[in-house]
């Protein structure tokens, strides 16, 4: 598991699309500060079925960067969220 604290931008030569999973999410509070888990539970052709593959957390700083990337990613969110 991990919490993120900072993005930054990495270049690479390999592009391609991982195969596709479903994620779970979940908001919490610990000492008055909000956070969000997202846990990606693998392919279905994973051996233990149901099991978490990754978990990443988000606090309320690194949820805005994101926000700013995703933007910049998909310029055509603005105003639709």
């Amino acid at each position: 598991m991990a919490l993120i604290q900072e993005f930054f931008e990495r270049q690479s030569d390999v592009q391609r699309v991982h195969a596709p999973v479903t994620c779970g999410y979940r908001s919490f509070t610990v000492q008055g500060k909000r956070y969000l888990q997202l846990d990606t539970y693998g392919t279905e052709d994973r051996v233990k079925k149901g099991a978490i593959s990754q978990s990443i957390q988000l606090d309320e700083e690194a949820a805005e960067k994101l926000m700013r990337l995703l933007l910049e990613t998909f310029p055509s969110l603005r105003g639709k969220v």
